[in-house]
């Protein structure tokens, strides 16, 4: 039954409106496909995004007329159907893809990716791609890669800080160092005394400069020293003798005293 003018124009401004905000198109062909064949593939085509129609070519190019899947759609020939979506066109082929491998009937004829006509065999090549989520997993994991090394080597160095310290800990480095002995305390002093004595010593001997001048006659003085001796050995005994000198006086007084009083009791001679 042919289709009217009204209801083709009702088709083209539907088709017009769902591809007005398509991106990418897959066009394919198909001979024989079954009732069931048709239902899995238009689920199929909507698992991955996207939406699926069998195109009378006239309509379709009418209708894709100012949108950015109009490339594809100019000029087709033979049945023709057309897959497209505003997301990922990489899952639509994928999708596509898979389902052709069980059913052989279904072939592409061209697709169409952001304004730009691929062949059949990019088209085959978009599906071996991976997909825009992997993509963009991808991209930012090489993004996070530096921060994520970053923090790493940061938390790496603590935690091995940590692990000496524990270890330190464990060791027993960290303790109170031992008493010393009491007697090497005391003898400290003692030695301290006698390297103070030895280093005055030293100082003294250092500081006692030559005297520069005329040599000094020692002659004299050779033959002053034995006089200087024999009065150094005889100092004792004259003092000896001065400290007695009264002592004899007073006995010699008393002596003569008593002399005197003999005489004058003595009678005289008589002749």
């Amino acid at each position: 039954m042919a289709l009217t003018k009204a209801k083709k124009a009702v088709q083209i401004d539907h088709l017009a409106h769902e591809l007005a905000g398509s991106t990418s198109a897959i066009v394919g062909t198909f001979a024989k496909l079954t009732v069931s064949q048709d239902y899995e593939l238009r689920k199929v085509v909507r698992g991955a995004g996207g939406r699926y129609r069998v195109l009378k070519n006239k309509l379709a190019a009418r209708a894709s007329q100012g949108t950015k899947v109009e490339q594809a759609l100019q000029g087709l020939k033979g049945v023709s159907s057309v897959a497209y979506t505003s997301g990922d066109p990489v899952a639509l082929a994928k999708a596509l893809s898979t389902w052709m491998q069980d059913n052989a009937e279904f072939t592409f004829k061209l697709g169409i990716v952001d304004g730009h006509v691929i062949t059949v065999e990019e088209v085959k090549q978009l599906a071996t791609m991976p997909s825009k989520e992997a993509i963009f997993a991808k991209l930012l994991f090489l993004i996070n890669a530096p921060a994520q090394r970053l923090v790493t080597v940061m938390n790496a160095a603590g935690r091995d800080l940590a692990v000496v310290v524990n270890q330190a800990v464990e060791q027993g480095k960290f303790a109170a160092p031992a008493p010393i002995a009491s007697q090497p305390a005391e003898a400290a002093p003692a030695a301290k005394a006698d390297e103070t004595i030895e280093n005055s010593q030293t100082a003294a001997a250092a500081t006692e400069a030559p005297v520069e001048g005329p040599p000094v006659e020692t002659a004299p003085l050779a033959a002053a020293a034995p006089a200087v001796a024999s009065a150094v050995e005889t100092a004792p005994v004259a003092a000896a003798v001065a400290e007695a000198a009264p002592a004899v006086d007073t006995v010699t007084e008393a002596g003569a005293e008593s002399q005197a009083e003999a005489a004058a009791t003595e009678k005289p001679v008589e002749d």
